[in-house]
């Protein structure tokens, strides 16, 4: 398991170079496309395939439509001039409008029946890629989740999945579908009319976009720094609400309130900025537009006034111009949008493209447990490189044996249990289980075999019976009564209003520390692990109740089958490990005693210094 250097979690950065960061955001969006076309689910390749011919096909009829009325136009002025309306003339007018109306009701037919098909295969491609990036964040090292805020990562998960709907629906829906009405305008006019009109029309759209493009782009630094003032108000909000209680033990409230309302403050600043400059864009796309329209408007007049063009002609100008410009009347909105969600998708993407320290190898195997024996070998450890935490470690667990690990603060103990959890990778040496090196095994079936019972239990906002049975798949409810016996919790447990039905709020805080740890007791019993790590798992609770607990514990090291268990026990009070097989005393990452309880009291070393000490504060 030794490994050459310690490393974070880790992917190549999203470059800081706009145009390379740019063309990293395309590459992203096209890692969507297998979610889109998914090769397991032809049926929602079709529902892609049929969406996108119905939004060609809707823009076809939406540049159609304004020709009838135009044409409908000229019937009404022909007979006005010959004063008759004669049957075939009315039959003439209805048919164009009536077929401007069923054309309108048509295109959005077509796009509420676009929206039916594809709805599912949008929503898939959300599910899949937030299920996705979900499964890859818990595959992470702890290392990882220990250096991130969980607020802020939250954050980005959730931008990011609402960033590929954004994404779907204005590429392929809005902007998509505009540009290509605009290419069909621009051949319908060249066919009906004149050239002229194709390129002025061509000019002013690509003109309106240029603009709208420009100043998005100038007031996209506002957005930026609004969305940084709305992470970091959020993540700090998280992160005060988790840690309730210590700012009620502190009376930090204020100075809470007080750093949240800073990083509102600089929201708030950020989000004027953003809105004041809105008003520039909107005039100049109200300028492009509006200008856009007098200039095809007057070249329609002069060709009315030569004869060459008809009133109908230039209403059909003008209505086809303004679908065009109607859905371009968002494009400021769209491109910052589209890019913004580029970037939370990038931010996403960047996610699932960690790398986590601690990886299976290739042809990993599946742990084949025996009696649950382990050993460390020379193994060194260290957090960062230039603060050891383990030098030169090796000891034996033999299996069903009971090895009790004690030393003062910050000596290493606990670090032992994440090694065999194997969260972190050790820098030299070996750790093995029944003679396999843990290197060489799958995490998923090492971490099957070990219980532990933490120091810090953490708990879901959900009920007890629920916490208890989260140490296995299929917990029957009569399992998870015998094992909160056994952990000396059943008693209270019943005791409440709603029994094992009873909800212990988010992280537990419902629950005292010493309920918290009986209810990680019972989880652990209810696993029934072969190796078995008691974190200082007595830490919070009161003598008497540790004493009533230690039978229990005592019931932990066998298995189901009464099988010996093998337990590491990393504590705190001595008199909890008298009886352990033996005892490691360790110092500043080393150990430097180690035995039995007598034989170490008669070393008159480390130990006896420890258990004197606490036999003064026990007195």
């Amino acid at each position: 398991m030794a490994s050459s250097h310690f490393h974070t979690a880790h992917n190549s950065p999203p470059p800081s170079d706009e145009k390379t960061r740019f063309s990293y955001q395309i590459k992203s969006f096209m890692r969507l496309w297998p979610y889109l076309w998914p090769r397991a689910y032809p049926s929602y390749k079709f529902r892609t395939f049929l969406a996108l011919i119905l939004t060609i096909c809707g823009q076809f009829v939406l540049v159609g439509a304004p020709f009838l009325l135009g044409h409908a136009q000229d019937l009404v002025d022909t007979a006005m001039k010959a004063d008759s309306l004669g049957p075939k003339i009315w039959l003439g007018i209805f048919t164009f409008i009536i077929g401007y109306g069923a054309l309108r009701f048509f295109s959005v037919f077509i796009n509420e029946i676009r929206e039916y098909i594809f709805s599912p295969v949008g929503q898939y491609a959300q599910r899949q890629v937030a299920t996705a990036t979900f499964a890859h964040i818990h595959s992470l090292s702890l290392r990882y989740h220990l250096e991130r805020r969980t607020g802020a990562l939250s954050r980005v998960i959730e931008r990011g999945i609402r960033s590929i709907d954004f994404l779907f629906r204005f590429l392929l829906f809005n902007i998509g579908p505009t540009l290509l009405q605009l290419m069909i305008a621009g051949i319908a006019f060249w066919i009906a009319y004149d050239m002229s009109f194709t390129i002025v029309a061509l000019i002013v759209v690509i003109a309106y976009i240029w603009f709208t493009v420009a100043t998005t782009e100038w007031r996209l630094k506002f957005r930026r720094i609004m969305n940084e003032k709305n992470t970091q108000s959020h993540a700090r909000a998280v992160d005060s609400l988790l840690n309730y209680e210590t700012v009620k033990y502190f009376n930090a409230e204020a100075r809470e309130i007080a750093a949240y309302d800073a990083a509102m403050a600089g929201y708030q600043e950020a989000a004027i900025r953003s809105r004041t400059s809105l008003a520039t864009v909107n005039i100049g796309q109200a300028l492009f537009m509006n200008g856009g329209l007098v200039v095809l408007m007057i070249m329609a007049a002069q060709k009315i006034v030569a004869g060459s063009m008809s009133v109908g002609d230039m209403t059909t100008i003008v209505l086809v111009m303004s679908q065009v410009y109607r859905p371009l009347n968002i494009l400021g909105f769209a491109y910052r949008e589209i890019k913004q969600s580029l970037t939370d998708m990038e931010k996403m993407f960047a996610l699932l493209d960690l790398v986590p320290d601690v990886r299976d190898k290739p042809h990993a195997k599946v742990l084949n447990i025996g009696g649950g024996a382990v050993r460390f070998e020379h193994v060194d450890f260290h957090y960062e490189p230039d603060r050891p935490i383990l030098k030169d470690v090796s000891f034996d667990i033999p299996a069903g044996t009971i090895v009790a690990v004690v030393g003062p603060t910050g000596a290493g103990k606990s670090t032992l249990s994440r090694i065999i959890f194997r969260f972190y990778d050790i820098a030299s040496g070996r750790v093995s289980i029944d003679g396999q090196d843990m290197a060489e095994l799958t995490q998923d079936s090492l971490r099957g075999a070990i219980g532990i019972v933490p120091q810090d239990t953490v708990l879901f906002n959900e009920s007890l019976a629920y916490n208890i049975g989260y140490g296995t798949h299929e917990a029957r409810h009569e399992d998870i009564i015998r094992v909160a016996k056994a952990a000396q919790i059943h008693d209270f447990i019943m005791g409440l209003p709603k029994a094992y039905d009873t909800q212990v709020g988010e992280r537990g805080l419902k629950l005292s520390g010493g309920e918290k740890q009986r209810v990680a007791i019972a989880r652990a019993l209810l696993k029934d692990p072969k190796i078995l790590i008691l974190d200082e798992a007595t830490s919070a609770l009161d003598s008497v109740t540790e004493q009533n607990i230690q039978s229990a514990l005592a019931q932990t090291t066998l298995t189901q089958t009464n099988a010996k268990r093998t337990t590491l026990v990393i504590a705190h009070r001595l008199s909890t490990i008298i009886e352990a097989d033996q005892i490691l005393v360790m110092d500043q990452g080393r150990i430097v005693e180690r035995g039995r309880h007598e034989d170490l009291l008669s070393l008159d070393g480390l130990y006896t210094e420890l258990w004197l000490q606490q036999q003064d504060g026990s007195e």
